[in-house]
């Protein structure tokens, strides 16, 4: 959808707070001067084997956006399509695990479309609401603005990697890739990978709003770089504002690297340094690899959140009152782009 913004008219609309001029994580329409909805819709094919956590994650992931503007979920409307021979037992375990999900964030399911395809997808349109004067947006970082990120990277690698070793994999197979030094994947950090996926973002966004947060996004398909290479670059046109951020502070789940050194890549891997490496320059000491798991692409990953220094304090109280796990990574200063140091 980014190559085609340039296809699709500007929205020029009052009440539009939120739309295709400036494109962000979901769009914000005003209802009156105290509320404001939220819409958004996001699916995809499974990434797991277990209906029930596809089902899960793919709806975490989808009420994401809705998070990553500052906003509370208050219903939402499935969006899938199964093959005709699909067990129904596995596509009602996949509604199972998505409306669990939904009720998890305070919200219900309220409909939605069901068709015939030949790969399953699922996901949600969700309609949230917020405070006009709270919307976060990816423009509106100052310098000074801490940068803090609230899960760890590795989801897309790890999931790949999980693909790639899976239990259907033939002995001859697997004999190959360790004849290669391709390792496989330890179980535990497929499962930790999935409790991140798992997790909501409610409780970073309601940490975010007690500290005034402006700009904000979430971390998905164009990873950590991409996502912050868009606030910067959202924020940049606002005043002058560049993103620094310490590779060394940025949290992986636990083998990532190992995955990463064995090839366990997803096409986001090349796609995103082509579409956002002129806006990121990297100090001669950040390894590739981390480069790599930086540019990577995430499933329901977390948000990354500019934190005005003035309520830092607030904002880390307040995530650890909910048991909200949050890493600073850098800071906004005066420039442009992106800078790895």
């Amino acid at each position: 959808m980014r190559q085609l913004a340039g296809l699709f008219p500007a929205t020029d609309y009052p009440d539009v707070l939120v739309g295709l001029g400036e494109p962000d994580d979901a769009a914000v329409f005003r209802l009156d001067d105290a509320r404001a909805l939220i819409q958004t819709t996001d699916f995809f094919t499974p990434i797991v084997d277990d209906p029930w956590t596809y089902g899960a994650i793919a709806a975490a992931n989808a009420m994401s956006d809705v998070y990553a503007m500052g906003g509370e979920v208050r219903f939402v409307l499935n969006i899938a399509g199964f093959p005709e021979d699909m067990d129904p037992g596995a596509i009602a375990q996949i509604f199972t695990g998505g409306a669990a999900k939904v009720r998890a964030a305070g919200a219900a399911v309220a409909g939605g479309h069901t068709v015939t395809n030949p790969e399953p997808f699922y996901g949600l349109a969700v309609t949230g609401l917020i405070h006009p004067a709270q919307v976060m947006r990816k423009g509106g970082a100052r310098p000074g603005d801490q940068l803090y990120l609230t899960k760890p990277l590795g989801t897309g690698v790890i999931t790949t990697a999980a693909k790639l070793t899976g239990a259907g994999e033939s002995g001859l197979h697997r004999l190959a890739r360790k004849a290669r030094g391709k390792p496989d994947l330890d179980a535990r950090d497929l499962d930790a990978a999935v409790v991140s996926m798992l997790r909501l973002n409610r409780a970073a966004a309601q940490a975010a709003r007690a500290a005034a947060v402006r700009s904000a996004t979430d971390i998905t398909g164009f990873g950590l770089l991409g996502h912050g290479a868009e606030m910067a670059l959202a924020s940049g046109r606002e005043q002058d504002a560049g993103f620094v951020i310490e590779a060394a502070s940025v949290p992986a789940l636990s083998g990532v690297h190992r995955y990463i050194e064995a090839g366990y890549l997803t096409r986001g891997a090349t796609r995103n340094p082509q579409h956002f490496g002129a806006q990121v320059r990297f100090a001669e000491n950040v390894t590739p690899a981390l480069r790599t798991l930086l540019w990577e692409a995430e499933t329901s990953g977390g948000l990354l959140l500019a934190v005005p220094s003035a309520h830092v304090a607030t904002f880390e109280r307040t995530c650890a009152a909910s048991q909200q796990a949050v890493w600073r990574i850098g800071e906004v200063v005066e420039g442009s782009g992106i800078e790895v140091v």
